[in-house]
Order: structure tokens, then sequence, then C-alpha cells
């Protein structure tokens, strides 16, 4: 059985709110700072990748209603990570996300809980995260990689591959302090992703850097995976999540309230923002949407096992259906949906069209009318469904429920989308897969263009 990359066990960390760290301003203070500094960092280096805090059973938010200036920033968390696994973490800012990553990088110990990491840590928290800023770029980047255990042949070895990748070539030999916080995050992410590490910690710095450069990040870490390391994400964006992580961590108050595939916990975890599910159901009539004549008991967005999902793979087809009851006999009428996306563009609306019921008054009973949206159509990301019905005699609104549902659309990069192998940001509400011929003519003189000709 192979052993985890990272094995978590009931981490917790504490703060204490406005509490500074004590200086030693005497001199036989810093004499003695000075004395146990050797003791001090052997002990640090022992516990590199193996660290715990101590074991105690807290009542997290108990304490923190009696001390108000105590915070867990980090509440009980376990879990374990396979080689070669890309983990994401997400949730709102102050869930915990980046304590926990600094943790785990040994940047600060936790109050409470175990954590073992197995291989080399290459970390990316911060802008100029491990940088000097006195030192050039060049310097900075064989100090990191002394600084990871490498030779310096090793170093010599991907020098050019990371500045190549990072396209600070002109200022590599120009003091850090004179970038600019894209550079730095161009430079600091070249040599964290290049000096191969075993494990890649990567918090929300991505954010600064152009979009280019953030689609080769991602194809970057995508490789990284690949190769059977391991990956630890932190991020805003969901796409990029769905699409390079293989699984998920939602945190929520410091503590872990979602895991499993990325593109299940990004869907509940967006539906959880926005208070709705991509599955509806009214049990009380009285509170249904509609009137006397037609009352709309449910909705939902499932795949083509009909099975309710949070998210949905871009190349597969989703199923929207809506069932209403028709009290009363004799109306001709007219069930759509209308599908927008986050900006609230709308993508499309579709309107019933069976052709049993198109024209013909219904009879009272219950209908479950289905629209299947096909794969490769809609565009990533959120997807919000609203649902009407018309009665068309005489003319008049059934019922309207905006927005009545939502579900989240991932794209992975494996080449069989519309996206193609193409890694950078894809704009538009939708995304069809269109078919796509080019005919080739060697020498550039066999095409005839007459008919494309316009006289002027």
């Amino acid at each position: 059985m192979t052993e985890p990359a990272i094995r978590v066990d009931n981490i917790s960390k504490r703060y204490r709110i406005g509490l500074k760290e004590k200086r030693q301003d005497t001199v036989g203070g810093e004499i003695l700072r000075m004395l146990v500094s050797p003791f001090y960092n052997f002990r640090k280096y022992r516990s590199l990748y193996r660290f715990k805090g101590g074991v105690a059973d807290i009542d997290f938010d108990a304490e923190e209603q009696a001390s108000p200036d105590i915070l867990w920033a980090v509440k009980g968390v376990s879990f374990q990570v396979a080689p070669g696994e890309v983990l994401g973490l997400i949730g709102r800012n102050g869930a915990g996300k980046s304590t926990l990553l600094k943790i785990l990088a040994r940047i600060t110990d936790p109050t409470i809980g175990y954590a073992e990491i197995r291989g080399r840590i290459s970390s990316l928290l911060e802008v100029g995260t491990g940088f000097h800023p006195e030192l050039t770029g060049r310097d900075n980047i064989f100090l990191n990689g002394t600084i990871l255990g490498m030779r310096r042949r090793e170093i010599e070895e991907k020098f050019d591959e990371i500045v190549q990748f990072s396209g600070v070539e002109k200022f590599i030999d120009t003091p850090v302090k004179r970038y600019s916080s894209g550079m730095k995050v161009r430079l600091a992410f070249s040599v964290a992703a290049h000096l191969e590490p075993e494990l890649l910690i990567i918090d929300e710095v991505l954010a600064v850097g152009d979009a280019d450069f953030q689609a080769k990040c991602l194809n970057k870490m995508e490789s990284i995976g690949q190769e059977g390391r391991t990956v630890l994400f932190v991020s805003h964006n969901m796409a990029a999540v769905t699409r390079l992580c293989t699984k998920a961590l939602l945190l929520e108050g410091g503590r872990i309230v979602n895991s499993g595939s990325a593109s299940e916990v990004v869907g509940a975890y967006l539906n959880s923002n926005l208070g709705v599910t991509s599955a509806r159901h009214w049990p009380d009539v009285e509170k249904a949407p509609g009137n006397d004549v037609v009352r709309l008991r449910g909705v939902r967005a499932c795949n083509e096992n009909r099975e309710v999902l949070e998210a949905f793979d871009i190349r597969k087809p989703i199923r929207l259906e809506m069932t209403f009851d028709v009290y009363a006999s004799g109306r001709v009428l007219m069930p759509h949906f209308t599908v927008k996306n986050r900006e609230g563009v709308c993508a499309f609306l579709t309107l019933d069209q069976d052709p049993e019921w198109r024209k013909r008054p219904r009879p009272a009973g219950t209908y479950v009318s289905t629209a299947l949206i096909p794969g490769n159509l809609l565009s990533e990301g959120m997807i919000y469904i609203s649902v009407n019905c018309l009665s068309l005699n005489p003319d008049a609104v059934m019922f309207s429920e905006k927005n009545a549902i939502a579900f989240s659309v991932y794209d992975n990069l494996d080449g069989d989308s519309a996206r193609g192998d193409y890694a950078r940001e894809i704009r538009g509400v939708v995304r069809p897969l269109l078919k796509w011929t080019t005919e080739y003519r060697p020498g550039g003189d066999g095409m005839d263009f007459s008919h494309m000709a316009v006289e002027g």
C-alpha cells in the first residue's frame, strides 16, 4: 500500500489577537537568545518533515466566546493526500486556507495536532516569499535551490528553464527589490515549480500574474501532478480548481465542511454562496409557484442517468426537468427554461416543443417536462435556470420562478472539449464544439480567391 504524501491529523492553530512576540531588548536578553539559537534551530530541523502540536480536547467555539482575544484559525483538520494528487483548498476569505498551508510549509507550528509530509517541499504563499530583496534574481534562484537541498550543478541544469519560464531574462541580474509584484510572482513560481520538489504548495498569489502567465502556471502544475509529484493549490478561481485539481477540500470557519471530487465540491461551494442548489421541490401546494390552474412542484438538473449533480462536465449532456400539476383542464401550455450565466447574460431560452402537447389542451394531472442540453454547448462557470410556464388560451403567465436552480459547468484540460489544448481563459456564454476542416495546398499559389473578391 502506497504511503500518503501528506498525512494531517487533527491540526489546529490558535492565535491570540493583538499579542506581539516578545523581543529581547536588553544585552543580556540578546546574549541568551544567541545561546539558545543552536538548540532551537536543531529542533526545527528535526521537525522539518514530521511535526506536531499539543494534544488536547478543546471546544474551539466555546473558548473563542469566553476569550475574545482568542482566534482558532484552523480547527481539528484531518486529511490525507496521495502522491501525485492535486488537491484544491477552497473557501471564503478567513476560512483558514492560508494558515493551513503555512503549517504544512513549516512557516508556523500547529497548536494542536500532527502532520507528516514525505519529500521535499517547495511553497509559494506570498509575493516574493523566500527572496532576499538585495540579491539579484540569479542569486535568489541559487539561494532557493540550496535551501531545498539541491547541489549547485543541479540548479545550473534547471537555471535556463527557470529564467525562460519566468520571462524576466532582461532583469535576472537586477536586485529583486526593484522587481514589480508580477515579476516577483513569475520568478517565484518558476523557481518553486522547476526545482523538482515532491510537494508544491501554491497560494492565491497567481492572481497577481497576467492571464497568459496564469495559463502557463496551470499547465505546469498539471504536468507536475502527472509526473507523480503532489500539489496543494489554494485559489478563488473556481474554474482553475476544477480544471487542475483531482480532489478538493472546502474550509469554513477553520473546519473542513466538504471534501470529494473537485467539481462536486466547487459546485456545492458556489451554490451555498448563492443560496440555491441544482434541485428544488415544493411539497406544500399552497407555497408552490403558480395559481389555481397550474403550479410548479419541482425542478432539477441531472445527468443522463437522472442523478442530480451540483457540477457537470462540459462535454456531457444535462437534463433539465420541471414537474408541474395542472388542476383545470383545457389550457394550451408552454413550459420553458431560461438559461443564464453568472453575469445574468442569457445563453438561450428553450420552449417545450414536444409534438404530443404542442397546441393541444392539457387535461388535469401531473406533468414532467424535460429539456436536454447537449454536451459541449454551455461555457464553463455558474449556470442559472429560470422556470416559466405560459398559457396560450388565454395568454397569461401561469408561473415564473427566476433562478430556480443553479449548477456549475467545468472544463477539464483533457483536449477533447471545444477548448482543445488551449489553456487560457475562454469567454462567452456558450462554447459549442464546432466541426472544423482545413484544406492545405503546398506552395501557397494553388488557391483561387476570385470567389472571395469584393469590388469596391
